[in-house]
């Protein structure tokens, strides 16, 4: 019997040292799929990543606290319920500056991969 539909109950933890949880849905890493990404993160208060200028459009929906983006020289605070797109080849830096975690899906097109982010050193 063949299935028109895949449901992911295993998604890729990936490994971090900085103590975001990240559980890729969809994506290189789990399913070998480089058009897209699903990812469901948890950003722990005190985080934060290197600005990046990345290869792939980002859409980021917060579930729960706060994320604070910084683009286009824009301070972006996202609250729960809203989301934002960052168009591939734009510079942004995402953290969260706030006492609480923050929960959020983030969809990459194409797939996100540390090589197409761009990150800064």
């Amino acid at each position: 019997m063949s299935r028109n539909y895949y449901l992911q109950k295993s998604p890729f933890i990936v490994p971090t040292d900085d103590d975001k949880y990240i559980a890729e849905h969809v994506g290189k890493a789990t399913d070998g799929n480089d058009k897209l990404s699903i990812a469901h993160m948890v950003a722990p208060p005190g985080w934060s990543e290197p600005a990046q200028t990345p290869e792939f459009d980002e859409y980021t929906l917060v579930v729960k606290g706060r994320k604070k983006v910084v683009v286009d020289g824009d301070t972006i605070i996202l609250n729960a319920g809203e989301s934002i797109k960052i168009c591939r080849s734009t510079t942004v830096h995402y953290s969260n500056p706030f006492g609480e975690p923050c929960e959020y899906v983030s969809v990459c097109t194409p797939a996100f991969s540390l090589e197409k982010a761009h990150r800064e050193v």
